[in-house]
């Protein structure tokens, strides 16, 4: 066979081969992008913690979490001393909230607060005041520094709260001028949520700036920070595009808001309540908020609010 022949038919035999292969290719798959990592939280974050919760958990002397204290020396500046209560057995950072006392009233009249609130997932400072006698200006001053401590003592690496909270999610509450406090403080834009008990208050406020969403808890025969002159008024000045509520309690003195015996449960659950629900952005607790018919329970004698929240 000559070189010409020999040339074709290798030239043939190699198209066959080409075709064959060609047949029997599988395309490679097509690059997959890799899963993005999460954005940094922006906005309406979750930053739940615990079990779902119930009527008799929230109703319970204490939450899921251990409760251990630390105290604060009356040295202290900006507030008289006080103690810090925070959770054991959970991890991450959470809500700081601080409370006030009232007017010539000491630590212990709000340290029921503390724990109750602590065991369920926050760091809670319960503070005494310079003086007993300072208004509600100075409690404001006062619960603000409060906070400031909490979280300078978060951002102490000896501390025994070191890491544990988020400076951006504080909250406050206050007892009688202790509440007005509390409400002065809401007027600004530091707090995520606000709690006044029994608030008293008098003379020229900011409270129909309040955009801080504020549950006001009040006591129907109050003699001290009447509901006529002092809760109510409060709540109805509050604007009502903020997310707010009013809770009175049946029969209630000056005292009715500060915690334990009978009115122990009913606190706890509205407490509790608000502040997993605008400081953690918990929307699990919005069913004890809204909704129900809160005076059906014969402890409350009254109850409103701009649900939906």
């Amino acid at each position: 066979m000559n070189k010409s022949i020999l040339q074709k038919l290798s030239l043939g035999t190699s198209v066959l081969l080409v075709s064959m292969n060609a047949l029997s290719w599988t395309p490679s798959p097509e690059p997959v992008d890799p899963i993005p990592e999460p954005t940094p939280c922006e906005g309406e974050c979750d930053f739940s913690r615990g079990p779902n919760p119930t009527i008799s958990s929230l109703e319970a002397e204490a939450g899921p979490y251990s409760v251990s204290t630390q105290s604060v020396s009356r040295s202290v500046n900006g507030f008289g001393g006080g103690t810090i209560h925070f959770p054991t057995g959970t991890t991450g950072t959470m809500g700081a909230i601080a409370i006030v006392p009232g007017f010539v009233s000491p630590e212990s009249s709000i340290i029921w607060w503390g724990p109750r609130l602590a065991s369920h997932g926050f760091v809670v400072i319960t503070i005494a005041t310079n003086s007993s006698f300072d208004q509600p200006d100075s409690r404001e001053r006062q619960v603000s520094a409060a906070l400031d401590y909490v979280i300078t003592q978060s951002n102490d690496n000896n501390s025994p709260i070191s890491g544990m909270v988020d400076a951006s999610r504080v909250a406050a509450m206050g007892w009688s001028m202790g509440g007005g406090g509390a409400l002065r403080l809401a007027s600004g834009t530091r707090l995520s949520a606000a709690i006044p008990l029994a608030p008293w208050h008098t003379g020229s406020n900011s409270f129909d700036q309040i955009e801080t969403p504020t549950l006001i808890i009040a006591c129907e025969n109050d003699a001290v920070a009447t509901v006529n002159t002092h809760g109510s008024p409060f709540y109805e000045r509050i604007p009502s595009t903020t997310d707010k509520a009013y809770l009175e309690i049946a029969g209630g003195n000056h005292s009715c808001a500060n915690g334990g015996g009978t009115n122990g449960g009913l606190l706890g659950k509205y407490g509790v309540s608000w502040m997993k629900r605008f400081i953690d952005n918990d929307l699990r607790y919005d069913q004890f908020l809204c909704g129900p018919d809160h005076a059906a329970n014969s402890a409350v004698s009254e109850y409103r609010d701009t649900c939906n929240y």
